[in-house]
């Protein structure tokens, strides 16, 4: 997923592109008595200004059992605390997922697609990418499949349109 993040955020002309890592905004798991007790975390509400200070956010998601990743959940579950509805702020959206599987994410895709809306998300378009290690060069670090490639190309364009 972030092979292919990196990738389609390169096919957007004249930007800067800033890379945002899960990784780098680690959070207790969340429940309300926990937010009782330490209260509002500065990782969500730095996830949150980072999220605010870019024109438009391409997300590539990664699935796990056909949901979210734990970590994607915790924190989003953290900034709607912070944010309530208006998580993704109203920004134009690419919605993105992969695996190595036929079907390529596209679980998590659906519930990502129908859920952003929801929390200020503007989803402009959304791609699964089926068989990731069969459709990605990983020595080019591009997608090798034409078809699947432009329908990329397409989705950035319904992005920055």
């Amino acid at each position: 997923n972030k092979q292919l993040v990196r990738y389609v955020a390169g096919m957007v002309p004249d930007s800067e592109v800033e890379l945002i890592d899960l990784n780098d905004y680690e959070l207790p798991l969340f429940c309300e008595d926990l937010e009782r007790e330490i209260g509002k975390p500065q990782a969500a509400a730095d996830f949150l200004a980072k999220l605010g200070s870019g024109n438009a956010i391409i997300v590539s998601f990664a699935e796990h059992n056909g949901n979210y990743s734990a970590a994607f959940k915790n924190l989003f579950d953290w900034c709607t605390r912070q944010a309530g509805r208006d998580v993704y702020q109203n920004k134009p959206m690419l919605l993105l997922a992969t695996s190595n599987g036929g079907r390529g994410g596209k679980s998590v895709l659906e519930l990502a697609t129908n859920a952003s809306p929801r929390f200020g998300g503007d989803v402009r378009a959304s791609i699964s990418v089926p068989s990731f290690s069969e459709n990605f060069d990983v020595e080019r670090a591009r997608v090798s499949n034409a078809e699947i490639n432009q329908q990329l190309a397409d989705a950035v364009k319904a992005l920055i349109s």
